[in-house]
């Protein structure tokens, strides 16, 4: 850092301590680490930020700030980087719009990319879900055009912002291993949109990433036959996204591809896994939607389950139900061997099958540990736990209850119903986090936090009539506190400490 940018970092107000992140991330001093420049050559191409009529901070994530060394920065210095997006000391000189291509909704694109925002800088935290430091990105979304964004405006709505506040806060309390919203800022254009009353208020949003390396970015060098750059793109992953070996009798199990696909696809599963205990439908689950790290990201059509149905979508425009809540473990095993054929370029395929072979399983163990975890319960072996799991969804099906209500209810084994279900929690014991959060208030609530669509249109409605933020800030310390309650979330597979 430079003496004068450290001079008014230790000038600026501190922030008042916050809560610890629910995944139990360490307070970190900045530290950055901008080790995609080695790849921007051909992974990215070199923009500038839109210029915004105003800029007013909506949101800041303190308790993410602590972990990457910004919580210092006052709300003017915050706005200059997350609203003018001035570089971070030390990190990336210029924006990155980076590269991919995808198959979205099965159909292969070329023509994508970043079109309405960038990787910003990459930084280490200290470490956080059960993991040691690592290497995170802080990218955007509505920050201006790029060469990417096919006659689009490069914006993002107010709503949308809002809406990827909520989908990201309820996740993470939920043990799903996703991005966190950095910030949001209000830029003072009017949109115009298809899918929303227009205009609209528009907005600029950072994330922060476990990467942004995506399958989408292996298939665009795949068809275009850059065989070194997909070697340096896969040492560049095993390298800053650490991982375990793949099994010992795994075929080709030294060569750095397929170590990758092992790797890729027990996150994935996990990810899949982590969208049914939540009861989450992510809704456009292309490949260019689909981080290396395993790391669920980039919120758009998204919807809470209001009663369990496996045929629930979340876009208006997926007419075929292709991402309904009950075929996303399918969808993401498809996106994982769309990685492997793009590999192709590398391996021979033997040992990439063998790789993809592994995802059912994985997940299947995936989803009782995830389920178990949001219960409370546990585990008492795979027959038994399969079991339980069959029942819940038996129950929530006759009784029309959400996920939501149910788990809530009957945390920890509390409150068990009469019938199957009831004898099937009596006989469980409570894990050693339900008993340690069982006297958390929340708990004495009548019902949980709920983002349910009318739910989520409710605290819109009062932001855009309004511009009333208390209905979003009173949700958000709602969805904390059930995480807090909750306890530390799973750690994700497939990555080593």
């Amino acid at each position: 850092m430079r003496p004068e940018q450290q001079a008014a970092q230790q000038a600026a107000p501190q922030a008042a301590p916050q809560a610890a992140p629910q995944a139990g991330a360490r307070a970190a001093p900045y530290r950055p680490d901008p080790a995609i420049a080695s790849l921007a050559p051909w992974l990215g191409d070199a923009v500038e930020p839109a210029g915004f009529p105003s800029r007013i901070l909506r949101f800041r994530n303190q308790r993410w700030a602590a972990a990457v060394g910004l919580e210092g920065l006052n709300d003017e210095q915050w706005l200059e980087h997350f609203g003018r997006f001035r570089p971070l000391p030390e990190n990336l000189p210029q924006p990155l719009a980076l590269r991919y291509h995808g198959h979205q909704f099965r159909s292969y694109n070329p023509e994508i990319g970043d079109g309405r925002g960038f990787l910003f800088a990459q930084l280490r935290d200290g470490g956080a879900y059960g993991l040691g430091p690592r290497l995170l990105d802080l990218g955007t979304k509505g920050s201006g055009t790029t060469p990417y964004s096919r006659q689009g405006d490069g914006r993002l709505t107010l709503k949308g912002a809002m809406r990827e506040i909520l989908a990201t806060e309820m996740l993470e309390a939920l043990g799903t291993y996703t991005s966190k919203t950095f910030s949001v800022v209000e830029t003072g254009e009017s949109l115009w949109r298809g899918d929303e009353p227009s205009p609209t208020r528009s907005a600029v949003l950072t994330r922060l990433s476990h990467g942004h390396i995506r399958i989408g970015s292996f298939q665009r060098l795949l068809a275009l036959e850059e065989r070194d750059n997909m070697a340096a793109l896969v040492d560049y992953c095993l390298n800053h996204f650490p991982g375990p070996l793949p099994p010992e009798d795994a075929p080709g199990r030294d060569e750095p591809a397929v170590i990758l696909v092992h790797q890729a696809v027990e996150r994935l599963a996990d990810m899949a896994a982590s969208y049914g205990a939540a009861g989450f439908v992510h809704g456009v689950l292309n490949t260019d939607n689909m981080a290396i790290t395993g790391e669920s990201f980039d919120y758009g059509p998204w919807r809470f389950l209001p009663t369990w149905d496996a045929n629930f979508t979340a876009a208006y425009f997926d007419h075929s139900g292709l991402y309904a809540f009950g075929r996303q473990g399918e969808a993401i095993a498809w996106n994982c061997a769309q990685l492997a054929i793009a590999l192709r370029l590398l391996v021979s395929a033997p040992p990439l099958i063998a790789a993809l072979e592994r995802f059912d399983g994985l997940y299947q163990a995936a989803v009782r540990r995830r389920v178990l975890w949001r219960l409370g319960l546990e585990a008492a072996g795979v027959d038994e736990d399969i079991a339980l799991m069959a029942m819940l969804g038996t129950y929530m099906i006759e009784t029309g209850q959400s996920p939501d209500s149910v788990f809530f209810a009957h945390r920890g084994g509390r409150n068990a119903p009469s019938g199957p279900l009831g004898e099937l929690l009596a006989a469980r014991r409570p894990s050693a986090e339900a008993e340690a959060g069982a006297d958390h208030p929340i708990w004495a609530e009548a019902a949980p936090p709920s983002l349910i669509l009318p739910e989520v249109e409710r605290i819109w409605a009062a932001i855009d009539a309004h511009d009333d933020w208390a209905p979003l800030q009173a949700m958000v310390g709602q969805i904390r506190a059930l995480g807090e309650a909750l306890g530390t979330a799973p750690q994700p597979a497939g990555h080593t400490a």
